[in-house]
């Protein structure tokens, strides 16, 4: 038996498992069972990575079992395995797994544990499913079960208004990129009368240049299926025009903002624009329309991001931020690996975030950052951890470019009760690594 099988299908068994027995069962046994089903699957994710780094392996196709047979619509339920979903198992899983295991401590005092495991296993698997899609309607599949798990998962909390208002507007405005999405998907169908994508990226170069007729104009083919099936992207990454959504999510228990809107849920945009690249090189006015949207989401983000007070709100803004970054860099054809790295930073901070708040000695710590200047005067390990997370934010290629360059590299840091103008002024800068 393939490893992706186990992989894939083990949250899935865990999430029934937890939440068939509910709380029939002690909590602990749903998050033993969620638990140790994600560091199996994160296990058996590191090798098949691994491999393709060092080349010994090869692009496969898993069949798990005929699907749909209508006419001359056919395709098979089957696991691609490829150095795109390598990477990003490696991601889901290992993230996952961390969080489960944080979850423990975060969650011990809830009393719908085995509910909350259930969620976060449901939202792993629908999430596998998405990365490991070979046709287009299981693509969609995976994309609908993350939405789903997101909207359960936002509102956990669901006797809070506010967490229930959060819920819906996050599920109303992915419905509008879906429906891109599903245009997209039945569109790429009646041009290549396929939704296999290993057929469809074949075919995509003939396809350049060639027109039809759509909303009255004759417009070019490949443009218009790639526009549609990026607004998709758009609404699950949460691009600008539908990134309203991802700002209030954060109403869920931050193990869900780290897990599902820091992490792994929101790069399904860029992993879907990566998957069907090849499409989109024949398309040159969409392709120029991922670049200029991230590009204006990263700044649009990040500048709305300094004005925040809630640290989980600024988190947010900076997730859109980076993911503007990551299509920016899907527009102009650069590596993927921007996205893992990525998603690796953001579920860092939202643990970091986490963590500050498991650890605080008599309430040092505080959502609003105004009110944690001289934390470490109190919590060393959760200071140590917030620096580390700041270094993150460096990438290796600016550092190495800096050390070539003979350029110092800084971290601003505003002690007690700084602000923007003593940081203006110079006090309160501290120089952490220079030449």
């Amino acid at each position: 038996m393939h490893p992706i099988l186990l992989i894939v299908f083990l949250p899935l068994l865990a999430a029934l498992v937890a939440g068939l027995t509910n709380k029939a069962a002690p909590s602990v046994f749903a998050k033993a069972i969620t638990t140790g089903a994600l560091f199996v699957s994160a296990a058996l994710s590191w090798p098949i990575f691994l491999g393709f780094v060092a080349g010994t392996y090869e692009p496969t196709v898993v069949p798990v079992l005929k699907w749909v047979q209508s006419g001359s619509l056919a395709f098979d339920w089957a696991l691609r395995v490829d150095t795109l979903t390598a990477i990003m198992l490696v991601v889901i899983n290992t993230v996952s797994a961390l969080v489960h295991l944080y979850s423990w401590g975060y969650m011990d005092e809830d009393p719908d544990q085995p509910r909350f495991f259930a969620y976060l296993s449901l939202f792993t698997f629908a999430m596998l499913m998405l990365v490991t899609a070979d046709n287009l309607v299981q693509m969609f599949f995976g994309w609908e079960g993350v939405g789903l798990a997101s909207y359960l998962l936002i509102g956990f909390w669901f006797r809070k208004p506010s967490a229930n208002a959060a819920a819906i507007k996050a599920f109303v405005v992915n419905r509008v990129g879906d429906l891109g999405f599903m245009l997209g998907i039945f569109g790429t169908y009646l041009v290549f009368d396929t939704v296999s994508i290993t057929e469809i990226l074949a075919a995509a170069p003939g396809m350049s240049g060639a027109t039809i007729g759509f909303l009255g104009y004759n417009v070019y083919t490949m443009d218009v299926l790639c526009v549609l099936l990026f607004i998709g992207a758009m609404g699950k990454s949460a691009q600008l025009g539908l990134h309203t959504w991802l700002p209030d999510a954060m109403e869920g228990p931050t193990p869900v903002s780290a897990l599902i809107h820091a992490a792994t849920m929101v790069t399904a945009g860029v992993f879907m624009v990566c998957r069907l690249s090849p499409m989109f090189e024949t398309a040159p006015v969409a392709l120029g329309l991922v670049t200029f949207i991230g590009a204006a989401t990263c700044i649009f983000a990040a500048t709305v991001g300094t004005v925040q007070w809630d640290i989980k709100r600024v988190i947010a803004y900076s997730t859109c931020s980076q993911l503007g970054y990551m299509f920016f860099a899907a527009g102009v054809g650069a590596p993927y690996f921007t996205t893992d790295s990525g998603a690796a930073l953001r579920a860092a901070e939202m643990n970091c975030d986490a963590l500050l708040k498991g650890t605080s000695v008599d309430g040092v710590y505080d959502s609003d950052p105004k009110k944690n200047a001289g934390a470490t005067r109190f919590e060393t390990v959760s200071y140590g951890k917030v620096l580390a997370d700041d270094l993150k934010v460096m990438d290796a290629s600016a550092v190495a470019l800096c050390r070539d360059n003979n350029i110092p590299i800084v971290v601003f840091s505003i002690r007690e009760k700084g602000n923007l103008a003593r940081v203006l002024s110079g006090e309160g800068v501290q120089t952490i690594v220079k030449n």
